[in-house]
């Protein structure tokens, strides 16, 4: 791989998250071809709409939260999680996704990774109720 496919990596994980994740920068020190294999693959997945893409941003991070919860990936599922919920998930869809992971993986899965995910992205809502409530012009109730 070139060191133009590794750079187009980390600029799409800089216009996802900010920052390149530290699995992936740990990726990036030690396979940095497999690296821009990988990061290849997830810019053609994490386009939008305007992009040329089927399907928005926000369902693609929360079937990402929904495979990871059913891959008992914790991590994973919070990450993605955070990103669909700044895009706009709901925790009625959140919780209705994680039922349906729970029909076909079992209490296992609502135990391990998805009731703490809920519990995520409680805190995630919460923060982002706070911020715009925060938000400069918006009247105070209190």
């Amino acid at each position: 791989m070139t060191d133009e496919a590794i750079q187009r990596g980390i600029d799409n994980l800089m216009k996802t998250f900010g920052r390149v994740p530290d699995t992936f920068q740990v990726m990036l020190d030690h396979a940095p071809d497999a690296f821009a294999g990988y990061t290849a693959m997830r810019g053609f997945v994490m386009r939008d709409r305007d992009e040329g893409a089927a399907l928005d941003l926000k369902t693609k991070e929360f079937i990402f939260v929904l495979l990871d919860v059913a891959g008992g990936n914790l991590v994973g599922a919070k990450s993605h999680l955070t990103q669909s919920m700044k895009l706009g998930l709901t925790i009625p869809e959140l919780v209705e996704g994680l039922v349906q992971v729970m029909m076909c993986n079992g209490i296992t899965a609502w135990n391990l990774v998805g009731r703490p995910v809920l519990e995520h992205g409680l805190e995630v809502q919460a923060g982002l109720d706070k911020a715009q409530a925060e938000k400069p012009g918006r009247a105070r109730s209190d």
